[in-house]
């Protein structure tokens, strides 16, 4: 049953994986699947239990080569690519991830993160303002998309002229982070890990000689007793930011809105009350969830209830699946806005919990706000599909039409 109906490359299970989930939470809550070489993990206390854990991590190379894990080396044309991503703490464990985490974090504070809100505000008001202004369109493509890929660009101080290149940058770069990624796949993420550097270097050294009030100027400037980021640490730390902090924002405002179409009753609750709106975005969060995979690498043999997993072996734990989880959510295909206890763990637990989680909610409740305010009646014009991804779970578009007043 589990390697037939978890297939992560099905049209079918990406569009609607919950039912298979169901029958794996009560079935085969551990098990190996064997074409993506994988432990699949789906109940909420084994995936929360595990992100804890310093048992597993986001890569092993702090404990071994790739050839002492089992592993086969990394081809050499992937260099750029991997120089990049582990200069940043996405994919690096302790102590380098903790003293990365710690400098960032002195840069990235809540009260910066705070204060872009009404940037945020004004931004979302006015992609909402416009989408409003043209009866509708293509919700993903004119606020989802532009809204997060300009808020950090404000944040960075990237000039204007170049956001666009931002983007494509984001898109090229995360696709390495799907099961299997193609040749092409690999090849273009390299480019744009190379381009993107590139670029950031040239950005970094420019606020280093001249500081302005940017993340870049300050990620440059924190000092911790002695110790500051390096050149790399600090390009591989902005495009993390852009990475994690654009595509999951775009996919969760898009789901979220599919979501909110699909269940009216609730949609009208929310129209008629605003001040659920940041319980809904928590809901919306846990309901549909942008990244419903994250792997971890076992660094020592370990037990997940009751089936024994070596250490080199890789699982695959599915956030999707453990917010669906009965045990912890009360009717938990059922969409309900005012949810409360909500423990989703969209946002991952543990030592990587994601540091951009205040801007995202942020970036989400002014979204969901601004054409809530002014586009009410937002209808449907055309079924959307899903994108092919599983890792990164969200759809090409998602078309509407906004009712003249």
């Amino acid at each position: 049953m589990t390697d037939v109906a978890y297939d992560p490359w099905s049209p079918d299970f990406v569009a609607d994986p919950y039912p298979v989930y169901s029958a794996l939470r009560e079935e085969a809550p551990v098990f190996f699947h064997e074409p993506t070489r994988q432990w699949v993990i789906s109940r909420y206390e084994d995936v929360s239990a595990l992100l804890r854990s310093r048992s597993v991590g986001r890569s092993y190379l702090h404990t071994a080569s790739h050839e002492e894990f089992g592993q086969l080396a990394e081809p050499e044309f992937l260099r750029p690519f991997w120089d990049l991503i582990r200069a940043g703490m996405l994919d690096v464990e302790p102590p380098t991830h903790t003293r990365l985490r710690r400098l960032v974090a002195k840069a990235f504070t809540p009260r910066m993160v705070e204060g872009l809100r009404p940037m945020v505000r004004r931004l979302a008001e006015e992609l909402a303002g416009g989408l409003v202004e043209r009866g509708g369109g293509d919700l993903l493509a004119e606020v989802a998309e532009p809204l997060p890929v300009t808020v950090i660009a404000e944040m960075l101080g990237v000039p204007a002229a170049d956001r666009r290149l931002l983007r494509p940058w984001s898109a090229d770069i995360c696709g390495m982070y799907e099961l299997n990624p193609s040749q092409d796949t690999q090849q273009t993420a390299v480019r744009a890990a190379t381009e993107f550097s590139e670029y950031l270097r040239g950005l970094a050294r420019e606020r280093s000689r001249a500081p302005r009030e940017d993340l870049i100027s300050a990620l440059a400037q924190v000092v911790d007793e002695g110790d500051r980021l390096t050149e790399d640490e600090l390009i591989g730390t902005c495009v993390l930011l852009l990475n994690a902090g654009h595509e999951a924002t775009v996919n969760s405002t898009g789901n979220g809105w599919w979501s909110l179409l699909r269940n009216p009753a609730e949609l009208d609750r929310l129209s008629a009350d605003h001040s659920l709106i940041p319980s809904a975005v928590e809901e919306i969060l846990r309901y549909d969830t942008a990244a419903p995979m994250f792997e971890r690498w076992v660094l020592e043999d370990i037990s997940v209830a009751g089936v024994d997993i070596p250490r080199g072996a890789e699982v695959a734990l599915q956030f999707a699946s453990a917010n669906r989880d009965p045990s912890v959510f009360a009717e938990p295909d059922r969409l309900d806005l005012a949810r409360e206890p909500n423990p989703h763990i969209s946002f991952g637990l543990g030592i990587h919990f994601c540091l951009g989680a205040p801007l995202a909610r942020i970036e989400l409740t002014e979204s969901f706000g601004a054409l809530l305010r002014l586009a009410p009646g937002l209808e449907l014009t055309a079924e959307p599909k899903w994108k092919p991804g599983f890792v990164l779970r969200g759809l090409t578009a998602l078309h509407v039409a906004v009712p003249s007043s």
